[in-house]
């Protein structure tokens, strides 16, 4: 007796907005069977439109890769507040530090994310940002941008103007 398809998908569904972790926030299109090496596999298809890209993860993996639903308005909220912190900056060397911002970029989590946003912002009166420094930027900040406008269902760019409005408040 095979299980029913339903079992493993979780909570996700089509039309959901989900994260995954390398590549932030997408929405499911729907479900479909595929037959790959000749076992048949339940994938998730998933659309990532700034990306104009599409993914297929087995439903099967969705949990263990690390996918999961959009962050509660109440960790958008915590996230936020993490922005009007004090930027703590590591006295490691760049690269080590480079090597940490990408793998909290990439875990996928939004307080993490949020805390790269506001290490690495810089206001007017600091120094210009190097080339990685500001890669590492604007990947969190974009993460950032577009997990807090599925959640409060806000267009990006009044998602991003709540951000650079808890950045900006910080600097005051």
């Amino acid at each position: 007796m095979t299980k029913k398809p339903t079992q493993r998908r979780g909570d996700f569904h089509p039309d959901d907005f989900v994260v995954y972790p390398a590549h932030g926030v997408g929405r499911i299109l729907s479900i479909e069977e595929q037959e790959i090496a000749g076992c048949r596999l339940e994938m998730f298809v998933i659309s990532f439109d700034k990306e104009k890209m599409t993914l297929r993860v087995p439903t099967a993996k969705a949990n263990s890769v690390g996918m999961r639903s959009l962050s509660s308005p109440d960790i958008v909220e915590k996230a936020l507040q993490t922005l009007k912190g004090r930027a703590r900056v590591k006295r490691a060397m760049w690269s080590r530090r480079a090597q940490e911002y990408e793998q909290k970029i990439n875990s996928g989590d939004l307080l993490s994310i949020a805390e790269v946003v506001r290490d690495l912002h810089r206001g007017g009166d600091q120094p210009e940002q190097s080339y990685s420094e500001r890669q590492l930027y604007e990947a969190a900040l974009e993460r950032l941008t577009r997990e807090v406008a599925a959640v409060e269902r806000l267009d990006d760019a009044t998602a991003a103007e709540r951000i650079e409005t808890a950045l900006v408040r910080r600097a005051a």
